[in-house]
Order: structure tokens, then sequence, then C-alpha cells
């Protein structure tokens, strides 16, 4: 256990980012598809699609970009900057 390096914290604020976006881009197809009684100022530009498509794909790429990759001896393998 003394050998295993730490996770970085860029790959959890990505699994952040996936889930939110996730979430957000879900609410604001179920509001296309479900208008409310009572729409907003600029409701026609669909911001929550907008922004948890831009979170999802934020949060694909910060947890495939960092995340912890093993070697086939169990081992985490070096990154090479």
């Amino acid at each position: 256990m003394d050998d295993e390096s730490p996770i970085s914290i860029w790959f959890f604020i990505g699994v952040a980012l996936l889930v939110n976006g996730a979430l957000i881009l879900a609410a604001g197809i179920y509001d296309l598809f479900h208008p409310p009684a009572h729409r907003v100022v600029l409701s026609e530009l669909h911001a929550g699609i907008w922004w948890g498509g831009i979170l999802l794909g934020l949060g694909i790429f910060y947890f495939f970009r960092f995340y912890p990759r093993r070697g086939s001896d169990g081992r985490e393998r070096v990154q090479k900057s």
C-alpha cells in the first residue's frame, strides 16, 4: 500500500462535472418537451441543454484524461508529461 500513488483531484472533478452535466441536460430536455406553464425570459435559448452539454463534455474529458490507469501487474503506470 506504500507504493500506491494518489488519484488526481481532476479525476473527481471530472466525475462531478459529468454527473451534474447529465442531470442538467436531462432536465433541459425534459423542459423542451414539457414546457412550464409560466415561461421565463429567454427560455427559447434552452440554457439547460447548452450548459448541460458543456458540463457533460468537460466531465467526460476530465474523467478519461485523468482516469487512474493500471498496468498488467496491478500497479499504476507512470505518465510522462
